[in-house]
């Protein structure tokens, strides 16, 4: 997905030059190397962005609270008995929003501290890196379970030298780890409620007899009326958002 907007511009000034070749022809492309030969700031910065956007998507699954916050809202979801509402779109939405709300002070320290001295030239791209990662190091060492952890660096592969800081191959799979795992303990406790609302209206329905009559489409509506009277959404928001507080 990332290469359409470049095929989209290489298909864009083909089409100008075989519409009008005189043009092409007349037009000189010239490209500033800078006084000491190499690329210039701007273009490295350009490289960067395209960079970031193309791993933006990847960044904010692996780096962030995103699967937490989407795998509960499944859940819950799937515990209320409606399959398309909310639609997906929807659900990865509202996770999407849910966790730049919880990450703003993160990608705020990081733009402060790694990518503005990147732009203003006053650090190089390696330190710029390291220093835009730290924000996500820290808050994934706070969220990562210590047994998943240990687990992963008990399954790495020997390294020559040991560092007082968990490398990022090692981090980041805990911290995905961690966050399935703590998204399904929610989700489980999320889905009690409506289970117990289905066995009371199956089991009120076999006492009546009514065997034809599926009870899931029976407890429908008094999932979502107890779901809507317990205002679920704003508190299964705060709960998500205060866990992380």
């Amino acid at each position: 997905m990332s290469d359409r907007p470049t095929h989209i511009v290489a298909t864009l000034l083909v089409t100008g030059l075989l519409l009008f070749p005189s043009l092409g022809v007349a037009q000189e492309i010239s490209v500033d190397l800078g006084t000491d030969g190499s690329l210039s700031l701007r273009t490295i910065q350009l490289f960067v962005l395209l960079t970031l956007l193309s791993l933006a998507p990847g960044l904010a699954i692996m780096l962030t609270c995103f699967p937490f916050m989407v795998t509960v809202l499944s859940i819950l979801r799937q515990a209320i008995g409606v399959q398309q509402a909310p639609p997906n779109m929807m659900i990865v939405s509202l996770a999407m929003f849910l966790t730049y709300f919880v990450m703003e002070p993160v990608f705020t320290e990081a733009w402060t501290t790694g990518i503005q001295p990147l732009l203003d030239g006053v650090s190089t791209p390696e330190q710029a890196f390291s220093t835009t990662l730290e924000p996500f190091q820290r808050f994934m060492s706070a969220r990562v379970d210590p047994e998943t952890l240990q687990m992963m660096i008990d399954s790495a592969p020997p390294r020559g030298a040991d560092t007082e800081a968990t490398p990022l191959s090692i981090l980041v799979p805990s911290f995905l780890l961690s966050e399935i795992q703590r998204g399904f303990e929610v989700g489980f406790l999320v889905f009690l409620p409506f289970l117990v609302i289905d066995l009371v209206i199956a089991a009120v329905l076999m006492s009546m007899g009514m065997m034809m009559v599926p009870p899931a489409v029976v407890a429908l509506p008094f999932k979502l009326a107890f779901f809507v009277i317990a205002d679920g959404w704003g508190l299964l928001a705060g709960a998500l958002v205060r866990s992380y507080t």
